[in-house]
């Protein structure tokens, strides 16, 4: 899977470059209004890989952040102002990686015209319970996946973005020291990786502290998240529960033997994630500022 186009189409689809007109983005949509419009994004986004790694994660991330809260209209760009503490500055949005932004605004800087319809608010109170936890059991995954019109294959696949990319050791914490009287340790958790992560995250938990979510290959896009969920090193109550709970088991097996499979239902869900909440007519404009409303 060839992550500058994978990255680009993220760009294009979602964040800043879509229609003026009331459709569903689909392949190929920008052909005759912008025909060369994902080699410009692609060259503004293998210019900043070559600079950071965290490029591939970060843009990852802040579209699932994105698209899952209000829709896929960029609103998690917009700055706050004294009057509105905006979608990027709850506590939830506050560890998005500097880099994702940057190369949204580098990107569509690259483009000589932009024609997605960007939404026209940006609250902090519609994150409020509009984001998957690192906590959620399958219930709850399939629960809040399903009312974006994904299903637990779609929410699985998404699920391996933290084949890349990393955490704050206060999202896992009560895995490794709290998790219950009985057991100090979530017992779902490999007890080496456990011990690891005991050296990296200390039990005064420092929230700047930063760790790899794949401990096996942490600067590749693969199949690997699903491998180290059969040994047990998920590293979110999410991640591993999707190897525990029999619902889910039969996939994590099959794509953790199967890369292609995995790459054509990320792809798949990936896509369907882009869809999701697209706005209209009335319901948005084109920001001439990715940061601020017109």
């Amino acid at each position: 899977m060839a992550r500058f186009n994978i990255l680009s189409t993220l760009l294009c689809v979602v964040l800043f470059c879509g229609s003026t007109l009331a459709q569903i983005p689909r392949q190929n949509y920008y052909a005759n209004v912008c025909p060369d419009v994902e080699n410009i994004v692609k060259k503004a986004v293998s210019l900043k890989f070559k600079q950071t790694f965290t490029t591939v994660p970060a843009v990852i991330r802040l579209y699932f952040h994105d698209c899952f809260v209000s829709g896929c209209d960029a609103s998690v760009m917009v700055a706050s102002t004294p009057g509105n503490k905006a979608e990027k500055d709850h506590p939830d949005n506050l560890s998005l990686a500097g880099d994702g932004f940057d190369v949204v605004i580098k990107a569509k800087a690259a483009l000589d015209a932009n024609s997605k319809l960007d939404g026209l608010k940006s609250t902090a109170s519609s994150v409020e319970g509009n984001l998957p936890k690192p906590t959620f059991n399958l219930d709850q995954l399939n629960s809040i996946f399903a009312t974006r019109g994904l299903s637990q294959a779609d929410m699985i696949a998404l699920s391996a973005a933290h084949t890349v990319g990393f955490s704050h050791c206060d999202k896992f914490a009560n895995r490794i020291y709290n998790f219950s009287p009985k057991n100090p340790i979530d017992p779902t958790l490999n007890k080496v990786y456990a011990t690891q992560l005991q050296g990296m995250c200390p039990r005064n938990v420092d929230p700047r502290i930063a760790i790899d979510m794949d401990p096996v290959t942490p600067r590749k896009f693969d199949n690997a998240y699903f491998r180290i969920l059969k040994e047990g090193k998920g590293l979110f109550t999410s991640d591993q529960v999707l190897y525990t709970d029999s619902r889910s088991k039969n996939t994590v097996n099959t794509w953790a033997s199967d890369p292609n499979a995995f790459n054509a239902a990320f792809i798949e869900a990936i896509t369907k994630l882009g869809r999701v909440g697209v706005k209209t007519g009335r319901n948005g404009n084109i920001r001439f500022d990715c940061g601020r409303f017109n």
